[in-house]
Order: C-alpha cells, then sequence, then structure tokens
C-alpha cells in the first residue's frame, strides 16, 4: 500500500517530461514504475488503466486519475 506521498514520487518520476500527465509511453518505458503501479492498482496493462481511469479520455493519466484507481484498489494508506 503507498501513502498519497510515495503515489506522488512515483507519479512524478513516470511523469518524464512533467507536464502532469503519464503517456502510454511513459508506462511502457519504464516496465519497473509500471510494475509498482499494476500492484497498487490491481490492473495488469498501461492499456487497461487507462480504458479504466482516463476520465477525460485524452490518452494520458493524471495524478488524480492514478490516486482514483489506487484507490479503487484500496491500495492508499
Amino acid at each position: 500500500m503507498a501513502t498519497e506521498q510515495e503515489l506522488q514520487s512515483l507519479f512524478n518520476k513516470l511523469d518524464t517530461d512533467q507536464d502532469g500527465k503519464i503517456s502510454i509511453n511513459d508506462l511502457f518505458l519504464s516496465p519497473g514504475l509500471s510494475t509498482i503501479i499494476s500492484s497498487e492498482t490491481n490492473i495488469s496493462t498501461p492499456q487497461e488503466l487507462l480504458v479504466n481511469y482516463d476520465s477525460d479520455s485524452d490518452g494520458s493519466i493524471t495524478f488524480e486519475e492514478l490516486k482514483s484507481a489506487v484507490e479503487k484498489a484500496d491500495n492508499l494508506t
């Protein structure tokens, strides 16, 4: 289980261009970090994360969308 601060740190590492969003390319280029996200969200692929939690359908995940996925999986402490 991750704290919000740990989740923010992970998000910042994945957001390589610092635009406030994680693209599917960011997820594929960081397989180790993607594995951590998968374990925290109970979602197995980056595509599944986008389909289920990209609420604005822009093809990327914001911190709030990621936080929502982790909260839904009951892994946010």
